[in-house]
């Protein structure tokens, strides 16, 4: 079932997201429904406080063919190396893009849906996925990653959005 997706502005993406306890049918659930948001929105990874729940979890699939699904649940980074820049975007900015500078690497570690522990080592796309939607887990947005320049510009590209009705 696919979930309203909680658009800069909304509390719940400026708090740090609290501890996933229960692994249960409801856990289950949230992350389908997930999984059907970012397809449909389309989008490559969603965290739970973008579907307005302060939770530690996220979802990624960065497939053409949706066959590379990930659950990350209380997630951890371990490492990460290099830096690779280039565009990005946000389910919760929809039409706002820029270029961001992310670790080309990242080695993570999170539990899946049944509560087991696994380690993920990701580079490229998977690796600046990994790495944006755990800072969503932060309560970091993408835009604190632009210059204040940039910063500046999106705010008044959606202060015009939201006056006409668009955001």
């Amino acid at each position: 079932m696919k979930r309203e997706i909680s658009k800069y502005g909304a509390d719940v993406l400026i708090k740090k997201a609290s501890p996933v306890t229960e692994f249960d049918a409801d856990l289950k659930k949230l992350v389908a429904d997930m999984f059907d948001t970012m397809y449909e929105a389309p989008g490559v990874g969603l965290a739970a406080p973008q579907v307005g729940v302060s939770k530690r979890l996220f979802v990624m699939d960065c497939s053409k063919e949706h066959d590379r699904q990930y659950a990350f649940i209380n997630p951890e980074i371990i490492s990460v190396e290099g830096i690779q820049k280039g565009e990005e975007g946000c389910l919760s900015f929809p039409g706002i893009y820029f270029e961001v500078a992310r670790s080309e690497r990242v080695v993570i570690r999170a539990q899946d849906v049944n509560g087991e522990w696994f380690t993920g080592d990701f580079t490229e796309l998977e690796a600046r996925c990994v790495l944006h939607e755990y800072d969503h887990l932060e309560g970091e947005l993408f835009i604190n990653r632009a210059g204040p320049m940039r910063r500046e510009m999106v705010k008044r590209k959606i202060q015009k959005l939201k006056k006409d009705g668009k955001w």
